[in-house]
């Protein structure tokens, strides 16, 4: 579709330039489509750059669920927040709205579907909580666990007197205090693993069409 060849150029020029200095003339020339075929997909800068996030989004979404369909003890939280992070990692835009890249993201750090996002993660917490994944003696556990994850993006070990870590070091690490930290001592049933991921994946889902809907159904298009 013309829409993703204008979002792939896009992409591009975000990573390589960050938001403000990128303009809608770089990314018609990069995409080489006229200035006003991007304004017939989308309205505006912002709005150009939402869809480029949402589009991330999807697929990141994707690659999850296609995890805890193949394997639903991924549904652990130690595990599944070893996974995200990975897939985050590879995608570095997301990476950057999750650490508030103002470098890169510009007004982008607070994107449109950000509300849509926490009401699935709440739902997500949820589940792990009806499902006995996570302790219940931890206090403000969805903060502590949040702001104990957003660490290990932040930081990759060169602030210490170590080496920096790599992305799979830090991973594993990030595995290693979710399960020590969060977890009950006791291993969940494999039939509740099952359960709590076909609920994920059904979360997980219901994010996708709205998000389809502001990338491609903004303005006009003729694909």
């Amino acid at each position: 579709m013309r829409a993703d060849i204008i979002l792939d150029a896009a992409g591009e020029l975000l990573v390589r330039h960050g938001y403000r200095r990128v303009t809608v003339e770089d990314i018609a020339a990069r995409a080489r489509v006229g200035k006003g075929t991007v304004y017939l997909h989308w309205r505006t800068k912002v709005e150009l750059f939402e869809a480029l996030m949402l589009r991330d989004s999807i697929d990141f979404v994707d690659e999850l669920v296609d995890l805890l369909r193949a394997d639903p003890t991924e549904v652990r939280p130690h595990r599944f927040a070893r996974a995200s992070f990975l897939a985050i990692c590879r995608r570095p835009l997301l990476k950057a709205l999750l650490t508030t890249d103002f470098d890169l993201l510009g007004k982008l750090a607070h994107h449109p579907m950000r509300s849509h996002d926490l009401l699935a993660a709440g739902r997500i917490h949820d589940t792990a909580m009806r499902f006995a994944l996570l302790r219940t003696d931890v206090p403000h556990l969805p903060y502590v666990l949040n702001a104990s994850q957003i660490g290990f993006y932040l930081f990759d070990g060169g602030e210490s007197a170590e080496e920096p870590l790599s992305e799979e070091a830090r991973a594993d690490a990030l595995a290693f205090t979710v399960r020590h930290a969060f977890e009950p001592a006791d291993e969940p049933p494999p039939e509740a693993l099952t359960a709590a991921a076909a609920e994920f994946v059904a979360i997980f889902q219901e994010l996708i069409p709205p998000y389809r809907k502001w990338i491609y159904e903004r303005g006009k298009s003729d694909d």
